[in-house]
Order: structure tokens, then C-alpha cells, then sequence
């Protein structure tokens, strides 16, 4: 079967920041790909917050046919900004900590064999959402998640211990709030440590929030999650084990589009990039938006 990105124009877009060094490396084995595959090669280097949408954008007006993310979650977030609802597919090469979509979609972790990858790649539709209008890919979180993800956007130091550190350091005193939830489907009142609203199955690092989530199944997976008491901490055993789901501390609800009002403002997070806080939050699906490149060899639903 011939790659998805021979013969085609083909913008990679990289976050210098991104990752662990070898960045002159990649490139040269993403230049050797594209002429193995005869494609036409650009590549852009984001310079600032934003960036990314706006070289992807640029990039799709001006005729790729494919533009890649080399980055973490937030980069993928920023070029697909630029890409939604447009001919132009994305490929995703993870240089993140977490990387929540790209192991959904069962691409390598490693840049080298997910270059590979990606030039043996298909085509997939996926469903893409808004929060507050601001767009995600993956999962976005209301309550203790948003709450540790805004502190953690102001620390120098990134990676899973760094998030670990901060979530027990906040956990014994971030309180449930009250939330009120409407959709289509239901009318609900729940008392909340977090509402994670899933588009994938996993937060990233194989932590599941929404096990049989899908990201072209056209609904949204929202898992209301109870405050664990200390004693039962074995609970997070749950999440790498995709059985959150089962929990009596977790209610997951699935649905296209909901509206929530807490009762007071709480801190919320998109794809894992701090958004501040809000009592009033609209959540919509956006039905296959999104073109993206994924393995091949990945046999599982996605």
C-alpha cells in the first residue's frame, strides 16, 4: 500500500521546546523520509504560545496536504487550531510528558519510529470538542485537575513526577463543588471532585479516564468523579488499569454537547493547558472534524 504522504506537500511544524534535544538529528530524519517518499518538505519552528496554529494555518492555505505536530499535547492542541474543518490531515510525532492522544491512536512515543510510522500511516475523521470555545482533542477537566493543571503551568518543571508532586501536595484541600449538568439526554445535580470531559480513553501516561471512549464515535464520555477518601488511594490502580469506570467514586456519562454551572468558579483545563476558571461552561462535539494520520498496524476501534 503506498504512504499516505507520498508524492504530497508536507509541512512538519516543531516545538524546539518540546522533548529532550536530538532536535538537528530529527530533522535530518525527517528530511530523509520525505525524499525516500518524494514529498515536498517544509519545516517551521514555533517561536511563541500560538504559533503553531498560525504556521498550520498558513500552511494549509498554502496547498500541504499534511501538517505534523513534533511536539506534546499542547502543540498537537495549537497546529489541529489550525487544521479543524479543513482538507488538510495531521500527524502527530509526541515529544510531550504526557501525550494522551497520541498513545490513543497508538502511535510510538519514540520520534524515531513514530517518523516511521507516520509514513506508513491511514487517514482517520475524528470527532474534535470545544470548551468555552476554546478546542480540544483529548480530555478536559473541571475541579481538582484544572485546579493542580493551572498550578502546574507556572512551574519550570514539567513531567509526570512534577504533576504527581503537586497533585498530593493540593489533594487534602480542594473541596467538591456543586454542579448542575444539562444535555439532550439528561438533567442532573452532582457534587463534584472533578468532571473530566473525554474525547480519547486516557489523560496521557496510560492514566484512563474514560476507558471505552472513542475518538470518532460521536459522543463525548463524562466521567464525574467523587473526591477518593485517603484510605482507598488504591483507587488510582483503577486508572492505569482501565477500570475507572467501575469505581463507585466515578459515574461516566456519554453525550454530543452539555452545559454546566458550578457553584462557584472553578479552575478547568484544555488537553491538559491551563484555561483560569469559570462557573459556566458549554461543551460541544464537533463530529469528525479533524483529519489525522494514525499507524496503520493499530487494528483496534480508535
Amino acid at each position: 500500500m503506498p504512504s499516505p504522504v507520498e508524492n504530497k506537500k508536507i509541512t512538519f511544524i516543531i516545538n524546539p521546546r518540546a522533548g529532550a534535544g536530538q532536535a538537528a538529528a530529527l530533522e535530518q530524519l525527517i528530511a530523509q523520509y520525505a525524499r525516500t517518499n518524494n514529498a515536498e518538505l517544509a519545516i517551521r519552528h514555533t517561536e511563541s504560545a500560538g504559533h503553531a496554529t498560525l504556521l498550520a494555518s498558513e500552511a494549509s492555505a498554502n496547498g500541504s496536504d499534511i501538517v505534523v505536530a513534533v511536539g506534546g499535547d499542547g502543540t498537537m492542541n495549537e497546529v489541529a487550531r489550525g487544521l479543524v474543518g479543513t482538507d488538510t490531515a495531521m500527524g502527530i510525532v509526541p515529544r510531550g510528558s504526557g501525550n494522551g492522544l497520541a498513545r490513543h491512536l497508538g502511535i510510538p512515543l519514540n520520534p524515531t519510529q513514530a517518523l516511521a510510522s507516520l509514513f506508513k500511516s491511514e487517514e482517520l475523521a475524528i470527532d474534535v470538542f470545544t470548551v468555552n470555545g476554546k478546542l480540544s482533542l483529548n480530555v478536559s477537566g473541571i475541579g481538582f485537575d484544572g485546579h493542580v493543571t493551572n498550578l502546574f503551568g507556572v512551574k519550570s518543571g514539567r513531567g509526570l513526577m512534577g504533576y504527581v508532586t503537586v497533585t498530593i501536595r493540593e489533594f487534602t484541600a480542594f473541596r467538591e463543588f456543586e454542579v448542575d449538568i444539562r444535555s439532550k439526554e439528561f438533567t442532573i445535580h452532582r457534587h463534584a471532585f472533578i468532571v473530566a470531559i473525554a474525547n480519547s480513553s486516557q489523560y496521557g501516561n496510560n492514566a484512563y479516564i474514560a476507558p471505552t471512549a472513542s475518538v470518532c464515535d460521536g459522543l463525548l464520555h463524562v466521567n464525574l468523579l467523587k473526591k477518593i477518601p485517603l484510605y482507598r488511594m488504591d483507587f488510582l490502580y483503577d486508572f492505569f488499569a482501565g477500570r475507572v469506570g467501575q469505581s463507585p467514586y466515578s459515574e461516566i456519562l456519554e453525550t454530543a454537547a452539555l452545559q454546566l454551572t458550578t457553584s462557584e468558579p472553578v479552575s478547568y483545563h484544555v488537553d491538559g493547558e491551563p484555561a483560569g476558571t469559570s462557573n459556566h461552561f458549554d461543551i460541544v462535539l464537533q463530529p469528525r472534524a479533524l483529519k489525522v494520520l494514525y499507524p496503520s498496524n493499530v487494528k483496534r476501534v480508535v
